[in-house]
């Protein structure tokens, strides 16, 4: 038997605003499972653009800025959280939790004690689970997985039967759920060409793989130091998204999708690549969220663009299928300790790396 301590070690976002915003605790209060809920002891915990954008606020309508130029304070209106309503504070961060089940509450079978887990990250609504109006996010509507344990609801704690480490466990949840709600949204199938501009980030190197895994042909844009981790996740052509030929290096593919999580001023050449037909599909705008769009291009060729935020029920269960089946793989960049969560987050943004950093407590 587990024996759960009263208190555990947290970091804690205090307000929207820079890093300082984040306070370490060591004597945090432990949360108790309630009623449909699972006490996980947290092993590893990834990083994500949610965290950063929650934090500063870059979710508000009054900020224009690219993701990771919002650091040093915004002018947000009462809309800075991913769902336009304000989150309340203090919040533990960290949706993409790996770890054990050591208690449970009324309602949940104690044969889930010892369970290995991952993080179905959407909070559903219990009577109206595909109801996107109603759901929350671990980290954001509640607390997630920044600490040495967390209580989520019974349904969002999905076991794994893996051999892979709790750390390339930790890199899955946010990144690939959102990516396979993407392709799913477009409806890739093996007869496209996905072009993928952020190849090298969480979610595009998701994107990369489970493209791949649809029978597609992937096309991924990233810089040259980051291109031979980006083709070993299966990428069949690299583009340099430093070169001034970038366009007509596309152009020689037939692109029938765009899945997008950059945004920002390469935009509307993105869009301009489309073949007749082609599909636009988006879950971020890191590089920035205004873009100009020339109407005449999405109505006389045809085009359909799909947001994608909120998954379908079924995608995180998939995912931890395809894990299970080695369909997909981990693509860990860095490990570091929750207590330096600050500097982790700090590489996070400066997007030096390929794939997911993590936090261990």
């Amino acid at each position: 038997m587990h024996e759960i301590p009263l208190t555990m070690h947290a970091m804690v976002l205090t307000g929207h605003g820079g890093l300082d915003k984040y306070e370490w605790f060591e004597t945090w209060k432990t949360p108790k499972p309630q009623e449909d809920e699972v006490l996980i002891k947290v092993s590893a915990c990834g990083l994500n653009n949610t965290d950063v954008n929650t934090r500063t606020g870059w979710y508000s309508k009054n900020v224009n800025a690219p993701t990771m130029d919002t650091e040093l304070g915004l002018n947000i209106a009462d809309d800075p959280a991913w769902g336009g309503t304000p989150i309340s504070f203090p919040r533990i961060q960290g949706a993409d939790v790996c770890g054990y089940i050591v208690e449970v509450g009324q309602n949940v079978s104690k044969s889930r004690i010892g369970q290995r887990v991952i993080t179905d990250n959407w909070v559903r609504d219990e009577n109206d689970p595909e109801n996107i109006e109603k759901v929350g996010y671990l980290g954001s509507e509640r607390d997630g997985g920044f600490a040495q344990y967390t209580a989520i609801p019974s349904k969002n704690a999905l076991e794994i039967i893996s051999n892979l480490s709790d750390e390339e466990l930790a890199t899955f949840s946010c990144s690939y759920t959102t990516a396979e709600g993407m392709l799913a949204r477009a409806k890739v199938m093996d007869t496209d060409t996905v072009l993928v501009p952020g190849a090298s980030g969480g979610v595009g190197s998701a994107l990369v793989q489970l493209a791949k895994r649809r029978g597609a042909r992937v096309v991924a844009m990233t810089t040259p130091e980051k291109s031979s981790l980006v083709e070993d996740l299966g990428a069949d052509i690299i583009i340099s998204r430093v070169s001034s030929s970038w366009v007509d290096e596309i152009k020689s593919e037939k692109i029938s999708v765009v899945a997008d999580v950059v945004g920002g001023s390469l935009w509307k050449e993105l869009i301009e690549i489309l073949e007749c037909g082609g599909r636009y599909t988006c879950s971020g705008a890191i590089a920035g969220p205004i873009v100009e769009l020339d109407l005449r291009t999405f109505y006389l060729r045809d085009l359909t663009f799909t947001g994608s935020t909120v998954t379908e029920t079924a995608i995180a269960k998939n995912i931890v299928r395809y894990i299970e089946d080695r369909e997909i793989k981990p693509c860990l960049a860095e490990v570091f300790p929750l207590s330096e969560l600050k500097n982790a987050q700090k590489n996070f943004m400066e997007k030096k790396h390929v794939g997911n950093i993590v936090v261990v407590p």
